[in-house]
């Protein structure tokens, strides 16, 4: 049994984020402890009680602080991690009346569950105290006034009491922490890696540019006034421990209060913080109030775009740090290839001859910046692997020469800018010759756009090599389409490629990169295109010759409208005056909308999607169609043919290339079964009538039988627009009617 008395030493583990362990032994050493062996997110140290009460008062780094009571192994059964604990003298730790709760960690071959490791240790400590004639403590897993620490990984057991109590990363200073906040010592860790407080000390000031709810700039000022990171904690796990000794933690308490107030007073330090967000920039201020620094940080309202350098701010080195949004989702990319581009942009202009630290989960992004970091620091966000990347702003005309770390050293010279408002960026060679491919596509479909009317086009599909995208135009919005590269690429160069492509994107097309949406298309099986992305409901609606149509570009694969078959719908309208109109495979019946604009007197949609059944009805409702003469069904198309009794004299179908759905009775094959289809629509299409039939099958061939049978035009070629006569076997439309 370890001694508590205050000049003895004492055993304690401290457990920290991963990847800090080196910088947590510094720390104990710094603070009067004495560091043993490092692990895997903790370092193991002695030291008496009045530092442990130091070390849980003044650490910026730890979560946790372990008085270790017991380190035992080959403990693989319940009955042996039991009869360990019972034979800890629990009434020297455990006061009578007091509350316990037991934090278990690992597992065994005997031992699976947490929740029974935790069960066997509190019968452990139960039994020893019933030996020693005490009650049976409380359980109080919320607010226990002693909380125990229990480990065990490949039968080595460590036992201790957790002399923190909550995790010491949480101040107190921040309540609302928003979306995915970077943990306090965290941050100080991101720091002290950036040289800090030493550049404090030295008189350089500190910026934040994208500072959110201000956890790195308050964490920042505490250190620069050297007030203790736990100063103003209200619950510690020791004071619940009967070892605790007061007077010996108030001592601890009012030197670090001294040293507080003379820190604040003394600390000339400049901090400041820059969000465009005002709740982000009012949290950053309530949350600096309660850390006890108001006067210390001082914050301005203004986006990155908007960054100027404060007229106050003389000084020629100082610290921009700063840790931005990841983009862990592929849609989110184009507003961050911007972002940190102009991050770099920003730092070269505002800041030469500082120091840029920045914290990120993708260091490919971080490549944006233009900057090569002379330090990477890898670390956990969570569960998110991170670099912090340290980066030397040079001056003007070295920065004109930077290559972005992780870019080929031989890369050519940048190219000209793409657009005024790139004037100040420097973008690749390729990146150029692809913004200047995007404005020379646009330029060739000027005076089409103009006679047509139309708003929603292709612009570029895959049209270099290099950047093998599907680029569309929906208005004011873009919507990119990356095409899976073959094994054969690097997927880092691809990558590289695909944030090239999205930095000069915007400016290329004149779009805000907030209206630029990105998906990777593989190769889809079943209903895939239909599968759901995402849930932001964020739809709008386009036109199309005199239809209105809804269209989504951030919730599914596909949009809801087809762009590639705008000519054979607008063919259908022209030649559905008076017909009664079918449209099998319908999607989101935009086939049938301009097929009623055109005259149809009535019509069905068939499809197995409820989703986008629904997304017809409010393309019908959105063009004012009687919803009574326009009708829906959900079925299998092959079904529904068999059992229906209706005549058509027009019919639109466009089934998919394949499809294993679970709702059809058997997988579908287009090039296999469409003989079959065809045969069970012509037997529903009236005397004169015509069958529209369409696949996106590349290599389709039409069956043989079906020539000799019916009347068949192949109209293929008729059917593309100027935006998609680069790839004429996107798609195969052929007309068949009943022979006379």
């Amino acid at each position: 049994m370890t001694e508590t008395s205050q000049n003895a030493p004492l055993n304690l583990l401290a457990t920290c984020p991963k990847g800090i362990e080196g910088l947590l032994a510094d720390e104990l050493a710094a603070l009067g402890a004495t560091p043993g062996k490092t692990t895997v997110a903790g370092v193991y140290f002695t030291a008496s009680q009045a530092i442990a009460y130091r070390v849980c008062l003044w650490s910026r780094l730890a979560n946790r602080v372990i008085l270790q009571l017991v380190r035992e192994p080959m403990i693989e059964t319940p009955e042996q991690l039991r009869d360990v604990v019972a034979h800890i003298a629990w009434t020297q730790h455990l006061a009578v009346g007091k509350t316990l709760a037991v934090d278990f960690h690992g597992r065994s071959d005997h031992i699976r569950h947490t929740r029974f490791g935790a069960q066997t240790v509190k019968d452990g400590v139960v039994d020893s105290l019933q030996l020693a004639g005490q009650e049976r403590p409380s359980i109080d897993t919320k607010t226990p006034d002693l909380r125990l620490y229990a480990h065990l990984h490949r039968a080595n057991l460590t036992i201790g009491i957790d002399l923190s109590g909550e995790s010491l990363h949480r101040r107190g200073y921040r309540r609302d922490v928003g979306h995915a906040p970077l943990k306090e010592n965290l941050a100080a860790a991101l720091l002290i890696r950036a040289g800090w407080p030493e550049r404090a000390k030295a008189g350089e000031p500190l910026i934040d540019p994208l500072c959110g709810a201000g956890t790195l700039l308050i964490e920042a000022a505490l250190m620069a006034a050297d007030q203790a990171p736990n100063l103003d904690r209200e619950r510690f796990g020791f004071k619940g421990w009967a070892g605790h000794d007061e007077a010996l933690w108030l001592e601890q308490k009012r030197e670090a209060e001294a040293r507080a107030s003379i820190g604040r007073k003394r600390c000339k330090t400049q901090l400041l913080g820059f969000d465009q967000s005002p709740a982000a920039l009012s949290a950053a201020k309530t949350n600096a109030m309660r850390a006890g620094i108001p006067a210390l940080i001082t914050l301005h309202g203004q986006s990155l775009a908007q960054l100027t350098r404060p007229e106050t701010l003389t000084a020629t080195s100082g610290l921009l740090i700063t840790n931005p949004p990841y983009g862990e989702r592929l849609g989110e990319l184009p507003e961050l290839v911007r972002l940190y581009a102009q991050l770099g942009e920003k730092a070269k202009a505002l800041f030469p001859g500082w120091t840029l630290a920045m914290f990120t989960g993708n260091p490919d992004l971080g490549h944006r910046l233009g900057l090569r970091a002379h330090k990477q620091y890898a670390l956990k966000n969570g569960a998110l692997d991170a670099k912090l990347l340290l980066m030397d702003i040079g001056t003007s005309a070295a920065n004109n020469g930077a290559q972005a770390e992780g870019q080929p050293t031989d890369q050519a010279p940048a190219a000209a800018p793409v657009a005024p408002q790139q004037a100040s960026r420097a973008v690749s060679e390729n990146a150029q010759m692809f913004a200047n491919r995007l404005v020379k596509n646009q330029k060739r479909l000027k005076k089409w756009l103009k006679q047509s009317g139309e708003t929603c086009y292709r612009l570029y599909d895959a049209d270099m090599p290099e950047f093998a995208l599907a680029i569309d135009r929906y208005g004011d919005r873009v919507h990119v389409q990356e095409y899976a590269a073959p094994s054969s690429i690097n997927p880092a160069q691809a990558q590289k490629r695909l944030f090239d492509a999205l930095e000069v994107l915007p400016d290329a097309l004149g779009v805000d990169s907030s209206k630029v949406y990105i998906k990777r298309r593989e190769r889809q099986a079943g209903t895939a295109q239909y599968q759901k992305r995402d849930a932001s409901g964020e739809r709008f609606d386009v036109r199309e010759g005199d239809a209105r149509l809804w269209v989504n570009l951030r919730d599914y694969l596909d949009t809801g409208l087809f762009l590639d078959h705008r000519p054979v719908r607008r063919m259908l309208g022209e030649m559905a005056s008076g017909k009664r109109f079918l449209n099998l495979f319908c999607y989101t019946a935009t086939a049938t909308v301009q097929a009623a604009l055109g005259g149809a007197s009535d019509s069905v949609s068939v499809d197995m999607s409820n989703t986008y059944l629904e997304w017809a009805k409010d393309n019908f409702t959105l063009n004012e169609l009687d919803l009574r003469l326009h009708r829906v069904v959900r079925d299998d198309c092959f079904r529904w043919l068999e059992t229906a009794n209706a005549e058509f004299d027009l019919i639109f179908m466009d089934p998919p290339t394949f499809s294993n759905s679970k709702k059809m009775r058997d997988t579908l094959d287009v090039q296999r079964d469409h003989p079959r289809l065809v045969e069970l629509a012509m037997a529903r299409l009236a005397s004169g009538g015509t069958l529209v039939f369409s696949n996106n099958q590349r290599r389709f061939k039409l069956d043989d039988a079906l020539s000799e049978r019916y009347a068949v035009e192949e109209i293929t070629s008729r059917t593309f627009d100027p935006d998609f006569q680069r790839r004429t076997n996107m798609h195969h439309v052929f007309l068949l009617r009943h022979r006379s």
